[in-house]
């Protein structure tokens, strides 16, 4: 028996997620129930979160489709943003407090305009290069090595997080999204079997 889709009630809509889109659904409300630890209105907001979280899925879900996957929750909860407290300094999550740049920049995937995962845009981001540059660079170590690079390149998709979706990025593309969809599946895979 293979599980297709789980139903999530948020708030008092109720919607279907494949594994992945539930893993980051479960991950963005758990860091907002963290940011408003003490705060007296915790359960009205999670609430009104949980509400705009389901209105954005249901508005992008495709005609005809009934399971909002990865593809689908990404753009919401970019529009939606990370949770903010007024006058409450920010936490640094721990997947940004990572390696950081001279120039203050995690070291992240970044999916917008990637050609497989999006690991060349991070590090080029982060070490502030072109990425034509950092490509050309990984496909010549990827001869040099006689293809040990692709191992390096898995465990870096593995390891990396993901930059958040910046407002007028390209679309991500199909290679892009089932690698991250794939990523995700198996950081939930592992969590599960650890723990």
């Amino acid at each position: 028996m293979k599980r297709i889709a789980t139903t999530v009630v948020l708030n008092r809509s109720s919607i279907q997620v494949d594994d992945a889109a539930n893993a980051r659904l479960e991950a963005y409300l758990a860091d907002a129930a963290r940011t408003l630890e003490g705060n007296p209105d915790h359960e009205e907001i999670l609430g009104d979160l949980e509400q705009a979280v389901a209105d954005q899925c249901t508005r992008r879900l495709p005609p005809g489709e009934s399971i909002v996957t990865l593809a689908v929750l990404e753009p919401g909860l970019a529009e939606i943003g990370p949770l903010q407290v007024p006058g409450a300094t920010p936490d640094v999550p721990p997947a940004t407090s990572a390696a950081r740049s001279p120039i203050g920049r995690p070291l992240q995937q970044i999916s917008e305009g990637a050609v497989i995962a999006g690991v060349c845009q991070g590090v080029a981001r982060y070490m502030g290069l072109d990425v034509t540059l950092v490509r050309v660079l990984a496909l010549i170590l990827l001869f040099l090595t006689g293809g040990a690079a692709i191992l390096v390149y898995a465990g870096l998709m593995l390891l990396l997080p993901y930059a958040p979706a910046e407002p007028g990025a390209p679309a991500i593309r199909k290679l892009p999204l089932k690698c991250r969809e794939l990523v995700l599946f198996l950081r939930l895979k592992l969590t599960a079997l650890t723990s």
